[in-house]
């Protein structure tokens, strides 16, 4: 039977249509099992119709748990965290069981880390109707309430204006306990204090301590911030201040402060040091912290006394400072003696129009006061050590000063972000330049150009490994603000970002991390979770980055293809969208897919 031209071209498009879908379902190109990362992707304001899969069953998926286990599969199956408290779960502050059996709460242990084992893997689950987080700079005034729904501190400090609730939102006034008049006030009261030093006539003006915001002082600590209104005013005067509040009964501060796009922390000066290095705030702030900086022999002002720089401020606004009842005349007393013990001059000590006092302290930037004291209590301390803020109990020891060029360090900001301190042993500047220089180039043309990253949506990020801080630098610009973390099992280079005038922590990624969830837009990671799988399965790391970040929120990865095939698993099978650029970089997007809940 003859067969015709007009059959044989039938037969060889229908071949080629056939070999062009093969291809299509089988290459590499092809990354999208959820919606393209498009930057005009919006997550669906209303959560309620999301949170399960198309089958109705928890996400489950063969993968490859980990490099060393090649021929081992396993299913990966999600289930949401359980419990009442699970939307805002914690797993290291919420462990009931250890803190039921801790001997003593004195000194705020139950308020301290205590991980279970092994460490969780599930999800939390949304609050009802969450919605995309108000953008910046609006958010630092109002926030979505039913993404905090949390009303208790609204009425628990409403005559001190620190959040009302107007509607569907939540309302940040700018108040406080000592902001009586506002905080913007109480920043000019500070201002004022300082200009009356330089300008009094009774004092040599070459020799008083002045303090410029967003120049001598960059980089700041406020204790027991509240919902951080004073560091959010800082914000507009170039100063990053590291804010940090306990997980206690001021319910969410520290959610709030983060939902507002300001920079903040869980933390509480217990029995562990905080997990910051040594000499690494221009200033520490406190109004009504609630902490009794003697006690203990004084470990609480000693811990302060060991992150602050040589030559750096402590502002103390408390009634022990301006009232004199019995009980605060003993605080001062005891304050004064143990402030005298560690060299600390008094650079002010004043009241205000309010009825609000303060007093400014200021570090020495010489070891020769120590020297000359009448008795060396408290002594100096033997030695630092790496990493020692990690688990460390706090010491009962004045922390030793850096033995060069303490008094010309650090540069004026911006100047200081370009540049290492002078005989640095932890980098040369040759290697810092470098570094610098590798991070500019990679964040403005690749990060910046050429990832699905939507950066007007991204507020609050966070780098996993951060080594010198060359990925916040690089962003330095830019309206957001970086958490730099620096693992505990890599060289410690965290008083190098600090030293640039940005903020950082320790931590240890096998366990979780001191925030709530969803308080992050983007998680950045460079050659470090490959890493960590061997001391940790890379599930468990993924659920605490799904736990971290905003739904709508990123996660960057730039590793090995090995890594970025694993990651790109786990994450299709918490039905991420997930993107690769030049078998390099991994563009991960988090969406609202939960599991369903398990019938009760």
């Amino acid at each position: 039977m003859a067969i015709s031209v007009q059959h044989v071209v039938v037969l060889l498009l229908t071949s080629l249509l056939i070999a062009i879908t093969f291809f299509l379902f089988t290459s590499d190109n092809i990354r999208f099992p959820l919606p393209s990362l498009s930057s005009d992707y919006t997550p669906l304001p209303n959560s309620s119709n999301l949170g399960v899969s198309s089958d109705q069953t928890p996400q489950k998926m063969k993968m490859k748990l980990n490099a060393s286990h090649d021929q081992e599969e396993e299913v990966v199956k999600w289930d949401l965290c359980k419990g009442a408290e699970s939307v805002d779960y914690i797993p290291c502050l919420d462990n009931r069981d250890a803190i039921k059996q801790l001997k003593s709460r004195r000194h705020m242990e139950h308020r301290e880390r205590h991980c279970p084992e092994p460490t969780p893997k599930c999800l939390v689950p949304l609050p009802d109707n969450y919605k995309p987080p108000v953008p910046w700079p609006k958010s630092r005034d109002m926030v979505w309430y039913n993404n905090v729904p949390h009303p208790k501190l609204v009425e628990y400090k409403k005559e001190q204006n620190w959040v009302k609730k107007e509607g569907e939102f939540l309302v940040f006034p700018g108040g406080g306990t000592q902001f009586k008049y506002g905080v913007t006030h109480y920043v000019e009261f500070i201002e004022k204090v300082i200009s009356f030093l330089v300008l009094n006539p009774f004092h040599t003006p070459q020799a008083l301590p002045v303090i410029k915001w967003g120049k001598n002082i960059r980089v700041v600590l406020d204790v027991g911030c509240g919902v951080a209104s004073f560091g959010g005013f800082l914000l507009d005067k170039d100063v990053i201040t590291m804010s940090f509040a306990p997980k206690d009964e001021h319910e969410a501060q520290i959610q709030f402060a983060l939902e507002r796009g300001i920079p903040a922390t869980l933390s509480v000066i217990g029995t562990q040091q905080l997990t910051f290095p040594a000499n690494a705030f221009d200033l520490i702030h406190c109004a009504r912290c609630r902490v009794h900086w003697d006690a203990d022999g004084g470990k609480p002002l000693l811990e302060l006394n060991r992150v602050l720089r040589p030559g750096g401020f402590f502002i103390w606004s408390a009634t022990p400072v301006y009232r004199d009842n019995d009980r605060d005349s003993k605080i001062w007393t005891a304050m004064v003696s143990l402030t005298k013990s560690i060299c600390w001059k008094v650079v002010a000590k004043t009241v205000d129009s309010s009825g609000i006092g303060l007093v400014i302290y200021q570090k020495p930037t010489s070891e020769s006061c120590y020297k000359k004291r009448s008795t060396q209590e408290p002594p100096l301390c033997a030695k630092e050590e790496a990493n020692a803020s990690w688990y460390a109990p706090l010491r009962q020891c004045i922390s030793k000063l850096p033995s060069r060029a303490v008094q010309k360090w650090p540069e004026l900001w911006p100047k200081r972000l370009g540049s290492v301190k002078p005989q640095s042993v932890l980098v040369d500047s040759k290697t810092f330049k470098k570094d610098t220089e590798k991070w500019s180039e990679i964040v403005s043309d690749v990060y910046l150009e050429r990832l699905a990253v939507n950066w007007s949506s991204v507020r609050n990020v966070m780098d996993m490994n951060a080594g010198f801080g060359g990925f916040a630098a690089a962003l330095v610009n830019r309206p957001i603000w970086v958490m730099n973390v620096v693992p505990v099992d890599k060289p410690d280079t965290l008083s190098v970002v600090f030293d640039r005038g940005l903020i950082g922590v320790y931590h240890d990624w096998c366990e979780s991390l001191n925030t709530y969830p969803r308080t992050y837009d983007l998680l950045h990671s460079s050659f470090y979770l490959g890493d960590v799988t061997q001391r940790c399965e890379i599930v468990q790391v993924v659920a605490e980055i799904d736990r971290v970040l905003r739904p709508g929120g990123y996660l960057v990865v730039q590793d090995t293809m090995e890594t970025i095939k694993e990651l790109e698993s786990i994450l299709g099978s918490l039905h991420w969208s997930t993107k690769i650029h030049q078998d390099r970089f991994l563009v991960g997007r988090k969406g609202f897919w939960r599991p369903i809940k398990p019938e009760l």
